[in-house]
């Protein structure tokens, strides 16, 4: 199915076999090089398939005697285990020092606080840096409050037009309910973040600030996920009336839609409560600031207007495109996942699959530009924020605990144990003296407490493990990836896909 071929797992030998030949069950024509394979078969002890005290007390027989599994009792069973087995060396290696970093630095360290706004926080961190850069600000922020806003409102419709789309089907049936499930989380992907600036624009933060409910999302999405639930509901129930009175389909829409805006209108008093009224797109603000030299400057002009003079040099947002490294797929295609947007009608989600060492090549080239660099990773792998490393050698479990973490990338996706659970900026990359990646310069925006005031070390190999996706300009890519986004014909993956995950 995909390029790489996933590995042989190791699996144990258990301790009842009984090996034979597997050319008593082929027959000679299925036989193979003339090779005679073997099958190990086990006699459990437990032939019903119950956990008895039997294989309780088999295995600590065994333990008994192992010194190594003595020594793990005693030290782990007190401490935890990320600290206890915490590899020195690897913290001594990981060095937040890097030979190529883009050339001005933004400030101040951004904080999402309780919320999962990550992937807003890179893109506005990724924009600012040229707006800061031009203007010579020493500090400054996009507000991300602006964009959540916008972003929660259009999921919320984009949920409730998908429950008209599919009020047809059953609530058991497995689509309705993964679509009623996380369904306006504060995650998201780079082409959801597009919508959201073609669309409303941007303002800077002190136009828009945070609230008590953008840094602390839980309370404000519980209560509207039930909410919508019930709209949901209140919308299939409506549609059922009108269909079971032979209503044309063209109207039963038409109605629906009618009242979905109605309930959206609720869940907009509820979020104006929470997180102020925005900024109108269309009206004019002035910005005063102050700029690295004390100098007073202002700007005035409409959210889209800020966005279409700051945001989209040196290169455009919708010009910028998702690489991904999925080695469950096959390479040099494009993807997209069903059902998964915020703005009705707007850009899908679509990312091109390519190996790797491209992505690597890709950041590398973008950050000899001088351009930061938005990606998405699985951070809860082989990391810690305090010390801010990102490293597959980071945790000596294998040592400890005697056993082989031996599952793959594409195994990974295929069995849920990872998936893209946060977005971040690259600003820098420590090179060897062939010119190959050892670390990369992660800014995070988990404030400055984690890391180095802020910034994540990421090695190349956790990179090559963890990493998913990184954000390129079509005039940065590899031309022929460029040719496959443009070509179109996506390979539509389900709703319930790993690559769907929001960052």
């Amino acid at each position: 199915m995909g390029n790489q071929p996933s590995s042989q797992l190791q699996i144990p030998t258990p301790t009842n076999v009984v090996a034979f030949s597997q050319n008593e069950k082929l027959t000679p024509g299925e036989q193979q090089n003339g090779e005679t394979p073997e099958f190990v078969m086990a006699l459990p002890i437990a032939g019903d398939g119950k956990l008895t005290l039997g294989h309780v007390a088999s295995w600590e027989a065994e333990s008994a005697s192992n010194s190594k599994v003595q020594l793990a009792r005693t030290i782990l069973s007190q401490s935890d285990i990320r600290l206890v087995l915490s590899s020195r060396s690897a913290r001594i290696t990981d060095q937040h020092v890097f030979n190529n970093v883009v050339d001005f630095k933004t400030g101040p360290i951004t904080n999402q606080k309780s919320s999962g706004r990550c992937w807003l926080f890179a893109t506005t961190n990724v924009i600012r840096y040229n707006i800061m850069k031009k203007l010579k600000l020493k500090d400054f922020q996009l507000s991300q409050s602006y964009l959540f806003f916008w972003d929660k409102l259009n999921k919320a419709n984009y949920y409730l037009e998908l429950m008209i789309q599919h009020s047809d089907l059953p609530l058991d049936d497995r689509l309705i309910q993964h679509l009623s499930g996380d369904l306006i989380s504060d995650g998201g992907q780079w082409d959801m973040s597009v919508n959201l600036m073609e669309r409303y624009g941007l303002v800077p933060q002190s136009l828009y600030p945070e609230t008590t409910h953008s840094s602390l999302s839980g309370p404000l999405n519980n209560l509207l996920k039930t909410k919508l639930r019930e709209h949901g509901l209140i919308l299939r129930r409506q549609a059922d009336n009108l269909r079971n009175a032979f209503v044309k389909e063209d109207t039963v829409i038409a109605t629906l839609r009618a009242l979905k805006e109605e309930l959206v209108k609720e869940i907009y008093n509820i979020m104006t409560a929470t997180l102020g009224v925005p900024p109108s797109p269309n009206k004019r603000f002035l910005w005063e600031y102050i700029d690295a030299d004390d100098k007073a400057g202002s700007w005035e002009g409409t959210p889209r207007e800020y966005f279409e003079q700051f945001g989209t040099k040196p290169y455009t947002p919708s010009e910028s495109f998702s690489l991904i490294n999925d080695p469950r797929n096959d390479y040099n295609r494009l993807y997209t996942v069903d059902k998964l947007g915020n703005v009705w009608g707007g850009r899908p989600v679509q990312y091109v699959n390519t190996e790797i060492e491209t992505m690597k090549a890709v950041v590398i080239k973008m950050i000899k530009a001088g351009q930061p660099v938005f990606f998405g990773c699985d951070v809860g792998k082989f990391s810690d924020s305090g010390s801010g490393i990102m490293d597959t050698a980071l945790f000596e479990y294998e040592n400890a605990f005697d056993v082989k973490l031996g599952l793959t990338k594409a195994e990974r996706l295929e069995i849920a144990d990872s998936s893209m659970t946060h977005a971040m900026v690259i600003s820098g990359v420590h090179l060897d003296p062939a010119g190959k990646p050892v670390r990369y310069k992660v800014e995070n925006s988990w404030g400055e407490a984690p890391g180095n005031h802020g910034y994540f070390v990421m090695t190349d190999a956790w990179f090559e493990q963890f990493v998913y996706q990184v954000v390129v300009p079509k005039a940065v890519a590899p031309r022929e990836l460029v040719q496959v986004l443009e070509a179109g014909d996506a390979v539509v993956l389900p709703p319930w896909d790993p690559m769907g995950s929001l960052a």
